[in-house]
């Protein structure tokens, strides 16, 4: 009876349309004083501090900083010329071009919201300008802000290595495949179907040119993800050097960086982390009381009755994580929902690395799902455009990102590809 009053708690809370941490913030403690009752409010307390009282936690305000210095400096504009200059002779290239130059700039930032506001404000004007449809275009640069969270160094990875105790690196590693899959994937439909023609032949003087101007910043995601791989950076680290080289290419070699608009990007970046922390902190209290009450244990025996075989639990995963992001943030998604998908799947043969991947592949496409999907939101506010014309234009992209999906759920090898 406990447990359905907090349900019902919660419910009300959420259709009142208050904030998702004061939601859980009102279900953990309940749980705190009502279910497990050896606990108490100094337990919940000192259970709230130890979640966040981790050195893992250092990489993610680092990767938050270095992807804002990068969207209000010159890199992201550099790596579009870098990007064109490649596709001319493509159909669709302009098309192509803004889901690589995406996913090059998510290589560097980590984050969807920054990928989404820095590549997709300059590549707008100009498809639009090029002859394709407002719905393509805001569709195709909503999906490709989503390349953020599933291409190397990746936040919600992060939070999902954070709370199931799962090697950071790996998930970075074991995302690079499935990256290049999605890439593919959308680079490939935007030549079959973009009425748009080339923009003329190859140029070689041209993609030097532009190289030159933007050869440090793309030379960043190769320092990154080299380093991670050889094993010469940690994830801390990596962050680190994101950081520094960010704010060297901008300040001293573009010149683009003043000293007032790095206190105002770390004002962003404390608001944006801060946002996190209690998140991160509930959900690690809240997976505390679940476990001690035995609750993955009991999912698991009731859940194995109905999911007998990979095929099946794979299926039943993704299902419930489409929906979940339909109506959750991802960082709340991922802290609530990990800890208790992981023993189901364990289960069945699947590796943490792997549920990890997909977890985050499935959470991608939340971003572009309504009602809650956050890119839809920060593209109304970035192309000033309305919610009804940018839903419009993401649907055929949710239903291809579909096809990466379940690719990766059961070829797990792409998972593994570039893990040593």
């Amino acid at each position: 009876m406990t447990g359905v009053l907090i349900i019902v708690g919660a419910l009300v809370l959420v259709l009142l349309r208050q904030p998702m941490v004061l939601v859980l913030a009102f279900a953990v403690l309940c749980m705190h004083q009502f279910v497990a009752r050896s606990s108490s409010l100094e337990f919940f307390i000192q259970d709230l501090w130890f979640t966040i009282d981790s050195d893992v936690l250092l990489p993610i305000p680092m990767f938050i900083l270095a992807g804002n210095i990068m969207s209000r400096g010159q890199i992201a504009q550099r790596l579009i010329d870098i990007m064109v200059a490649l596709t001319a002779n493509l159909r669709g290239g302009l098309a192509v071009a803004s889901v690589l130059a995406c996913a090059v700039f998510a290589a560097i930032s980590g984050s969807s919201i920054v990928t989404l506001a820095a590549i997709g404000s300059i590549m707008y004007p100009a498809l639009v300008k090029e002859g394709y449809s407002r719905p393509f275009s805001l569709g195709l640069l909503c999906t490709g802000g989503t390349l953020g969270v599933l291409i190397p160094p990746s936040i919600p990875m992060m939070l999902y290595g954070i709370i199931t105790e799962t090697s950071i690196v790996n998930l970075f590693m074991g995302g690079v495949g499935p990256g290049i899959l999605m890439v593919a994937t959308i680079s490939l439909y935007c030549v079959i179907v973009a009425p748009i023609p080339s923009r003329g032949d190859f140029s070689g003087q041209r993609l030097f040119v532009a190289l030159r101007r933007g050869g440090f910043a793309l030379l960043l995601p190769v320092i990154l993800l080299g380093g991670i791989y050889s094993g010469y950076f940690t994830a801390t680290e990596a962050a680190v050097v994101s950081l520094v080289y960010a704010l060297v290419i901008e300040g001293l070699v573009y010149r683009d960086l003043k000293l007032a608009d790095v206190s105002a990007m770390l004002g962003e970046t404390i608001r944006l982390f801060g946002t996190l922390l209690p998140l991160l902190a509930l959900a690690g209290s809240f997976n505390t009381i679940l476990d001690y009450e035995g609750v993955p244990k009991l999912l698991v025996e009731w859940m194995s009755q109905y999911i007998d075989n990979p095929v099946s639990a794979g299926l039943t995963m993704n299902i419930i994580l489409l929906i979940a992001g339909c109506f959750m943030d991802m960082g709340s998604a991922i802290l609530i929902l990990s800890p208790l998908l992981l023993p189901l799947m364990q289960t069945q043969g699947f590796d943490p690395v792997h549920i990890g991947v997909v977890t985050t592949i499935n959470l991608e496409i939340g971003y572009i799902t309504p009602p809650v999907g956050i890119n839809l939101f920060i593209a109304m506010g970035v192309f000033r455009e309305s919610f009804t014309m940018i839903v419009r234009g993401i649907w055929p992209f949710v239903l291809l990102m579909l096809v990466p999906l379940l690719i990766t759920t059961y070829v797990p090898w792409i998972v593994y590809l570039f893990i040593p």
